[in-house]
C-alpha cells in the first residue's frame, strides 16, 4: 500500500487513548512508520510535545492541520467529517479505537476512496466485569453502607444488618441475561462461578451457552430475580424494557444495565423503583447522558447505584484499542485483508 518511503501516520488520541499509547503500538507493529501525535479534548495537564484542542469547535480543524500529508489517522473521537475527508486527499485509512467508527462519515469516506476500520471487543472484559462490581454493589448495598460511614463518620450503615434491609447474594439466585454476545458471555461465565442460576435470552446466539437458554423474553423477566441487559441498541431493541417487562419481574427484583441506556424506560424504572415494586437498580448508561441533575434516579439514592458511564473504561481497554487498531495499520501496510473493516 506505499511506495517503500515511511508511512504518515496521525495519532489522534484523547484523554483515555492517549496519542503516546497510539503511536507505540503504531511503531511496534509498522517498522516504517511516522508518526504525529494529536491530542483531542480538554487535556487536564501539559502532554508534552502533542497538539493541544481545548474546544470541541477547533477538532475538525485541528484534525486537517495534522493530517497535511497523512495516509493513516488512527482516533479514538476525533471528528471524520465530510469536511475533514475533503480537506485530507492523501488520506487512505481510517482506523477508530471503539466498537464501532460512529465518528466517522461513512459516505464521506466511501466517496473518497478511504478504507474505514474499528476496534470491535477492546472493551468486553472490563464491561463484564463492571457489569458484575455494580450487580454486587446493588445486591449488598455497598454504596449506601459506605457513604455514611465516609461522610458523617456515622455506623448507620450497620442497619442493612438485618434481615428485613439486608441484601441478596448471588449463590443459588436466579439471574437472567438480555443478551449473550462477547459481554453477556463472559458475566454468564462469571455468575455460573458464584453459583447463580444463569438464565440466558438472545434469539440471534445459538450453540452452547454459559446458563439455561430461555426462548422467550417474558419467561426469562418472570423467572429472574435480577436482571442484567447486554442487548445491542437498535431501533427494535429501544425501550426493550418498558412498564410491562418489569411488572413482570418477581418483587424485589434488581435491574441492572452497563450496555445502553435507552435499552430501558428510565420513567417506568423510577415508578417501580418508587413504588418498591423492585428493590433496586444499577445503572452505569442512561437515556439521557449526562445524566440531567433533575433526574428522578438521583432521588432514590437508598435504592439506586449509579456511575457515569464508566464499564468500559480500564487502562487495559485503552492499550487493546490501541493495539487493535494498530494491527489493523499493519495489515494494511503489508497489503493484507483487514480485519474490521466498513468501506
Amino acid at each position: 500500500m506505499t511506495d517503500g518511503n515511511s508511512v504518515r501516520v496521525v495519532a489522534a488520541g484523547d484523554h483515555f487513548v492517549l496519542p503516546s499509547l497510539i503511536a507505540r503500538a503504531v511503531e511496534h507493529e509498522v517498522e516504517r512508520a511516522d508518526v504525529r501525535e494529536l491530542r483531542l479534548g480538554w487535556p487536564l495537564e501539559p502532554f508534552g510535545p502533542v497538539a493541544e484542542v481545548q474546544e470541541a469547535s477547533d477538532a475538525e480543524d485541528a484534525m486537517i492541520e495534522a493530517l497535511a500529508g497523512a495516509e493513516v489517522l488512527v482516533t479514538q473521537m476525533g471528528p471524520v467529517t465530510a469536511k475533514v475527508l475533503a480537506a485530507c486527499p492523501d488520506l487512505k485509512l481510517v482506523v477508530v479505537c471503539r466498537g464501532g467508527p460512529v465518528n466517522v462519515n461513512l459516505d464521506a469516506a466511501k466517496d473518497h476512496d478511504v478504507r474505514v476500520c474499528f476496534a470491535p471487543g477492546r472493551n468486553a472484559a472490563a464491561t463484564a466485569e463492571f457489569t458484575v462490581g455494580m450487580m454486587l454493589a446493588a445486591l449488598r448495598r455497598i454504596p449506601q453502607a459506605h457513604d455514611p460511614l465516609v461522610r458523617q463518620g456515622s455506623w448507620e450503615g450497620a442497619t442493612y444488618y438485618t434481615y428485613e434491609r439486608s441484601g441478596l447474594e448471588l449463590e443459588d439466585l436466579p439471574v437472567g441475561l438480555v443478551g449473550y454476545g462477547a459481554v453477556g458471555s463472559r458475566v454468564a461465565r462469571v455468575l455460573c462461578a458464584f453459583g447463580a442460576r444463569v438464565m440466558v435470552h438472545d434469539p440471534y446466539v445459538h450453540g452452547e451457552i454459559h446458563g439455561l437458554r430461555v426462548t422467550s423474553l417474558d419467561d426469562l423477566l418472570r423467572r429472574s430475580q435480577v436482571i442484567t441487559l447486554h442487548a445491542r441498541l437498535t431501533p427494535e431493541t429501544r425501550g426493550l424494557i418498558g412498564a410491562r417487562e418489569l411488572g413482570l419481574l418477581p418483587s424485589g427484583a434488581v435491574v441492572v444495565n452497563v450496555a445502553r441506556g435507552p435499552l430501558l424506560d428510565e420513567g417506568a424504572l423510577c415508578d417501580a423503583l418508587e413504588s418498591g415494586r423492585l428493590s433496586a437498580a444499577a445503572l452505569d448508561t442512561y437515556e439521557r447522558e449526562p445524566l440531567p441533575a433533575r433526574s428522578r434516579l438521583l432521588g432514590l439514592a437508598e435504592r439506586v447505584v449509579l456511575t457515569p458511564h464508566l464499564g468500559g473504561a480500564s487502562r487495559a481497554v485503552a492499550e487493546k484499542a490501541a493495539r487493535i487498531a494498530a494491527e489493523e495499520v499493519g495489515r494494511w501496510v503489508r497489503g493484507e485483508p483487514l480485519a474490521h473493516c466498513l468501506t
